[in-house]
This record gives C-alpha cells, sequence and structure tokens, in this order.
C-alpha cells in the first residue's frame, strides 16, 4: 500500500563451517546478552496435515545482533510435544545457524498427526525458548464443521502499536492468522508514520536497501510484544505484498527505488526476499515461488497469491486494458486456474494482496460510452481509483473471473489487505451491468493494523472526508456492499458448510498499546450464492 499516489483514496541453513560451538559451552556470553538468547520470539506458519513450520532467532553473543553478520555459528535444538510440560515428545533434532542465515532457526517438522495441537521450543544449552503452540491442518478428508481465522494486513511500526495482535492473541477460538501483506514497512523514519507523528521510531532510521537494513527491520518488527505473543499463539499462513520490498513494487521496479541513487533493484530484491525467508515462517515452492495453497479438510482451501513478483509496471488509462499486461504472471495464472478448478473443498478462500472487485469514480463503463471511449481514454471497466489493484490488470481479472464463471466454481471468497480500510463486496463478472451480471465470487477487505487511511493522511478528524468518499463509492459501485474507511483493526472469518461469516473490528485508538476494540460491521455468504446475503453494521 502506497502512501504517495494512494493518498488520494485512500533454510534451515547450516553455518556449515569448523568451529560452530554449541551456545551450551558458551553460557556466560550467551545469558550476559539482554533479553537473552531467544529474544524475537518463536512463531509457527503454514500448517500441513503432517507438518509444521517452526521459527526462532538465537542470539549467542552480544555481538552477534540481527545484520551485523558477525557471531558464532551455533547449534540449537527443538522439541515439538504432546504436552506444555514437554513430558510427550513428538519430534525433536537440532539445526545449526550462524551469521550467514542471520542466527535465524527454521525447521519444515514432518511426520506429525493431522489436524493435532502441539507445544514447541528451542533451547540454547540450557536456556528454552519462550513456549509456542501450533498445529497441524486436518487430514484432507476430514470432515470439518467449522475454520476461525484472525485476518491482518498492513502493520506499520511507525504509525501504531500492534494491539490488533493482542486481542487476537486473547482469543482461544482460532485456529490461525491470515497476513495479507504489508508485515513491515521499508520506509526511513518520519516518511511514513500516524499522519505526521511517528509514534515509535523505526531501526534503521533510514529507507532500508541492503540485506542488512532489511534483516535490522525484520528484527526491529520481532521485538515487538503483541506481534511476538499471536506468533506463539497460533500459526500464521502469510503473503508479501509490496512494502516488503519497496513501495508500489512490481516485477522490475518499485515506485520508491531510483537504480541511480540506490543501486540496481535486482539487488535490492534479492536482500529483501533473504531476509524475508530468514525471518519469516513461510514455506516456499521448489522453485522459491511464495504462492502456495493450503488445505483444511473437506471445508476449506486457501490459497495464497503473489501478486508482486511476476506483474507488469503500473500504468493507467486504457494501458490497463492491454492484454499483454498482467499482474499474476502466466505460470501462477495457470496455476490458480487449475487448482481452483480441482479443489475439492467447499470453500475456496483466496489470500489476495490488492482487491480484485473493481472501484471506479467519476466515468460510465467504455461500453456505454461506444467508440468515443478510446477518444476519452477511459479503460474497458471505467477510471479506476487505484491502477496499483486489479483495476490495472484488467485482461488478468476477467480471464480470472471468467473462469470461475465458465467452469461454475461457486464458493469462492478474496480475503484481501492493502488499502488499509474495510470493505464487504460482491465481484461481478461485469461491474458495469450489475446486479443483472453475475457475480462470480466475493471479497473481504481487512482494515490496516496501524497504517494510514483516508483522513488520517489527510489530517481531518474520522468520519469527514471518509464519508464523502464511502458516499461516492456507494452511487457509481452497487457492488461495493460496503465500506468503511477509517477504522483499524482485524478482521475474523468464521467458515462453516452452510456459510462464511466475517466480522470486522475497529480499535480505540491504534497509537496505544493498550487500546480497547469494537464489532465494527459483520457480513455473510450462504454456500452457493455468490452474493452477500447478510450485512449488519453495529
Amino acid at each position: 500500500m502506497t502512501h504517495l499516489d494512494r493518498r488520494d483514496f485512500l533454510r534451515v541453513g547450516g553455518a556449515g563451517a569448523a568451529g560452530a560451538v554449541m551456545l551450551g559451552a558458551l553460557p556466560g556470553r550467551a545469558l550476559a546478552a539482554p533479553g537473552g538468547p531467544f529474544r524475537h520470539g518463536v512463531a509457527s506458519g503454514d500448517p500441513l496435515p503432517g507438518s509444521v513450520i517452526l521459527w526462532t532467532r538465537v542470539t549467542p553473543t552480544e555481538d552477534a545482533l540481527p545484520g551485523s553478520g558477525t557471531g558464532p555459528a551455533v547449534d540449537v535444538r527443538w522439541q515439538v510435544a504432546r504436552d506444555a510440560a514437554f513430558t510427550e515428545v513428538a519430534a525433536s533434532g537440532t539445526v545449526r545457524t550462524g551469521p550467514d542465515r542471520d542466527h535465524t532457526v527454521k525447521v519444515d517438522v514432518r511426520g506429525l498427526h493431522p489436524g493435532t495441537a502441539y507445544h514447541y521450543r528451542f533451547l540454547a544449552g540450557d536456556v528454552a525458548s519462550p513456549t509456542g503452540r501450533t498445529r497441524t491442518a486436518p487430514a484432507p478428508g476430514a470432515d470439518v464443521s467449522a475454520l476461525r481465522f484472525g485476518v491482518v494486513s498492513c502493520s506499520n511500526w511507525e504509525a501504531g502499536h500492534f494491539a490488533a495482535y493482542r486481542h487476537l492473541a486473547a482469543r482461544a477460538d482460532l485456529f490461525g492468522v491470515i497476513h495479507l501483506g504489508d508485515y513491515l514497512y521499508e520506509y526511513g523514519s518520519g516518511e511514513f508514520d500516524a499522519g505526521g507523528t511517528v509514534v515509535r521510531a523505526h531501526t534503521p532510521a533510514h529507507e532500508i536497501l541492503s540485506l542488512a537494513d532489511y534483516r535490522m527491520r525484520h528484527a526491529l518488527y520481532k521485538t515487538d510484544p503483541d506481534l511476538q505473543a499471536l506468533h506463539a499463539h497460533l500459526p500464521w499462513m502469510i503473503v508479501w505484498d509490496d512494502h516488503e520490498v519497496a513501495n508500489d513494487a512490481w516485477s522490475g521496479g518499485a515506485e520508491n527505488h531510483d537504480p541511480a541513487t540506490e543501486g540496481p533493484y535486482a539487488a535490492r530484491l534479492a536482500a529483501s526476499r533473504q531476509a524475508y525467508f530468514e525471518w519469516m515462517p513461510v514455506r516456499a515452492r521448489a522453485g522459491g515461488e511464495i504462492y502456495r495453497r493450503l488445505r483444511f479438510g473437506r471445508l476449506a482451501e486457501l490459497t495464497l497469491l503473489d501478486l508482486r513478483s511476476h506483474r507488469s509496471q503500473q500504468t493507467s488509462g486504457v494501458a490497463v486494458d492491454d492484454p499483454a499486461r498482467t499482474i499474476t504472471g502466466a505460470a501462477q495464472m495457470d496455476w490458480l486456474k487449475s487448482g481452483l478448478s480441482a479443489s475439492e473443498t467447499r470453500w475456496r478462500l483466496v489470500g489476495n494482496s490488492v482487491m480484485i472487485s473493481p472501484v471506479a469514480l467519476g466515468a460510465q463503463p467504455a461500453h456505454l460510452l461506444g467508440p468515443l471511449a478510446k477518444l476519452l481514454g477511459i479503460p474497458q471497466g471505467g477510471v479506476p481509483i487505484n491502477a496499483d489493484q486489479w483495476d490495472g490488470y484488467t485482461t488478468d481479472r476477467r480471464e480470472l473471473l471468467g473462469h470461475l464463471h465458465d467452469e461454475r466454481i461457486d464458493n469462492t471468497v478474496f480475503l484481501t489487505g492493502d488499502i488499509h480500510t474495510s470493505w464487504a463486496n460482491d465481484v461481478p463478472l461485469t461491474a458495469a451491468t450489475y446486479p443483472r451480471s453475475p457475480s462470480v465470487a466475493t471479497e473481504m477487505v481487512v482494515p490496516s493494523v496501524s497504517s494510514d487511511n483516508i483522513d488520517d493522511i489527510l489530517g481531518v478528524p474520522p468520519r469527514t472526508v471518509s464519508l464523502l468518499a464511502e458516499g461516492l463509492l456507494a452511487g457509481t459501485n452497487p457492488h461495493v456492499r460496503w465500506a468503511e474507511l477509517d477504522a483499524h483493526g482485524y478482521g475474523v472469518i468464521d467458515v462453516g458448510t452452510e456459510r462464511v461469516l466475517m466480522n470486522w473490528y475497529a480499535l480505540s485508538d491504534r497509537t496505544r498499546r493498550d487500546a480497547t476494540v469494537r464489532s465494527l460491521a459483520s457480513a455473510t455468504v450462504a454456500s452457493g450464492s455468490q452474493r452477500l446475503t447478510r450485512l449488519r453494521r453495529w
């Protein structure tokens, strides 16, 4: 999510070297480090029926700080147990890590039982990490009647605290957390904060470019106590968006990357990706791609997309209709369509970092204007307000939505982040003729955890300019069933056999760690309907 052009709208790797040492051989140095060896917490992610990713970062000596490239190679033990006391250990092992992996530890634990809750920990000598809790996915053929996930996006350190994570961590009814991108931000201090106020300063203070920079920024975020608590409490399913690299990233560059002063974009991209896979509990595909699927019995399949690595550069006007442009890339589009066709689950959830529903203001769709459309420079779907979304890649959107329609694939729900606001959308095959045009899916967009929205950016009180914008949206986009452009918070999605229900929650004040939370709205889609059937505002 940008704060520039969008302001208007709102491995488990071995250190592999001789000289590696066990942490237990360095008890004085390891324990003298403030916060101990496990100061960045523990995390789990990408649960499969028989495996799950476990993560931590160890600080063996005081000089082995994130991004420093220094410190000894060490061995770290890990344990997975059925009980919190670790009397029934189900799996265990030892991993060697060192400065080549920024002392991160990442284990893909296999041989676990499907649909089972586990406790896990890491050990450095005699020092144990905090205990985490995780669980495996149900077996593919399991009859699962209900699942509940927290859904979050756009967590900006400088714009506030992560109280949304604290409230989700306090719940005992969630299977896991779906994070839809912008887990961190790359900006220098003061470049994108809380409406002009830095709530807490970034480290490093400059815009991050190098591998050391990205490692340090990841490390900073993982010192947040509420982020640590939620990671330790539940498995996360995460996909990246642009700010994990740079604003409005595309396959060959980014809006705020200048090769003349910041070097080749390919070097920055490689650095950000390396740090990401070191620091995040995610499982990459065999070719290194991050798009992937997770299945939860017969009830639901979660498809996580990568809408940055393969996309064409952003454009405007009728160029958004160029059939050569792509947001997914050909390989990912083929993978996505074939997976949706082959899915045997009741629901198909799509983790989608930018909005797929068309949103246009101030113009009629091109087909209603006839031959004047090209002369006026109006794209086929109308004039989009944000060409960084699927609105800027209309050929790919038509291909995907046409596939859902032609193959009669129902019960598809797009879960979306990026734009720092809350939306409930029907996803029409052709927006211009909605509601006569069939709706082929629904979309639930969650607000930011802390990043600026429209009134924050403009420096006006909530429910001022945002109310006007909401009215304009309702007047020209009838498939947008509800939008709220002010609140920060999160979503909780209930997936049942007969319906999917999204509840939106709003924080009282993103700048306060002790912020309270209130219900904002809820929306339901019934199985087989492809339209939101109930919407309630609190």
